[in-house]
């Protein structure tokens, strides 16, 4: 049996990137698979000179080089995140304090209980008109709003620009945003842990656009906000309430821009949906 030839550079490039792997976490590579090199103790070192030499010569080399992004103890200068217990209620707590959206966006900004912002390239905090009469919500951002700092500015968003100008609304008469204000690595799906972590700083937007509808997009956006366990398949195109406190808004999930592409067949229950949505902004008009 002949073996197979070496994958070529651009092969190896398009697995990755089929991986989700697109985009570099630090400027030098690591190898993860060396042994790491244990220098001697200092304590023995300095209670027992000889055990300290003896040290020395089991491990003569130590590495100069240590990344400072592979020691996350104090030594480094680094604070450990904290526990997802304390990273939530630290969010509530956070949350309520923000006056305006410009001081929520400065709070997520300096926000350091998501390890999602260690990763992200940028905050994506939102887009379109702060007192729009309409709110759209989606799940996470996707590798072209990381890049820009803007929600839906890919594929998806591209089409959900099309559904927007279908019922006549522009990026002028909507407000923008995801639940996941980071863009989880590879565009993984968000731990129910970073959900909760980034729960209170969309319900404290969603309160300060405090429209008068509310559009879930997908199911992970419509399950976190509108406290429902059913799949999107049911609770789309049906009008919900979503109670910020001080009122109660308008809501109604339909499917994620992303999904139909997946899944072009689904666009004509979407299209009921945005009927829906434009009959129910004429009637409050």
């Amino acid at each position: 049996m002949m073996p197979e030839p070496a994958p070529t550079p651009a092969q190896l490039l398009a697995f990755y990137l089929e991986a989700g792997v697109d985009c570099a976490l630090m400027e030098e590579p690591v190898n993860r698979l060396a042994e790491p090199e244990i220098a001697p103790h200092p304590v023995e070192t300095a209670l027992s000179p000889q055990i300290g030499s003896q040290s020395s010569q089991i491990n003569p080399k130590v590495n100069p080089k240590v990344n400072q992004h592979e020691s996350l103890g104090p030594a480094a200068g680094r604070e450990p995140l904290p526990t997802p217990e304390a990273a939530i209620q630290s969010a509530r707590e956070a949350a309520r304090t923000a006056p305006t959206l410009e001081g929520l966006r400065e709070l997520l900004e300096n926000f350091d209980g998501c390890a999602l912002r260690a990763t992200a390239t940028r905050l994506v905090f939102a887009d379109g008109n702060p007192k729009a009469r309409i709110m759209f919500v989606g799940e996470a951002p996707g590798r072209d709003e990381d890049i820009e700092g803007v929600p839906f500015v890919g594929r998806s968003g591209k089409l959900l620009d099309r559904m927007m100008a279908a019922i006549g609304l522009d990026r002028s008469k909507v407000y923008i945003a995801n639940v996941i204000p980071w863009r989880p690595p590879g565009n993984r799906t968000p731990t129910p842990q970073e959900t909760q972590i980034c729960l209170p700083f969309i319900q404290r937007q969603i309160e300060l656009v405090n429209p008068d509808i509310m559009v879930t997009l997908g199911n992970p956006s419509t399950q976190a906000l509108l406290e429902t366990r059913e799949g999107i398949m049911r609770t789309r195109g049906k009008w919900m309430e979503y109670h910020t406190g001080t009122r109660t808004i308008r809501a109604i999930a339909t499917f994620h821009p992303a999904y139909l592409l997946r899944s072009p067949s689904y666009k004509r229950l979407a299209w009921q949906d945005l009927r829906a949505i434009k009959k129910a902004l004429a009637a409050e008009a």
